[in-house]
């Protein structure tokens, strides 16, 4: 888990995770540093990745929003 922060909004970087591993990883960010949030995902231009996140936080009821392509933030839990 590539895990920084940046402006004061701790980032999770999904770059070179695999998709079947994505799932796992969304929901232990989210939890560990639950106390941060607003949080930010960094999907990339994979649009399969941005699917399974935006799944992964729907099923769990986060709310979040995409301020620009390729990034996810964590709004709500």
């Amino acid at each position: 888990m590539n895990v920084f922060e940046e402006n004061g909004i701790t980032h999770l970087d999904l770059h070179g995770v695999r998709h079947n591993d994505v799932d796992d990883e969304v929901i232990n960010f989210i939890y560990i540093y639950q106390q941060s949030i607003p949080l930010k995902i960094i999907c990339g231009n994979s649009n399969k990745m941005i699917q399974i996140v935006e799944s992964t936080l729907n099923k769990n009821t986060i709310l979040f929003s995409t301020p620009r392509f390729g990034i996810i933030r964590v709004e709500k839990i």
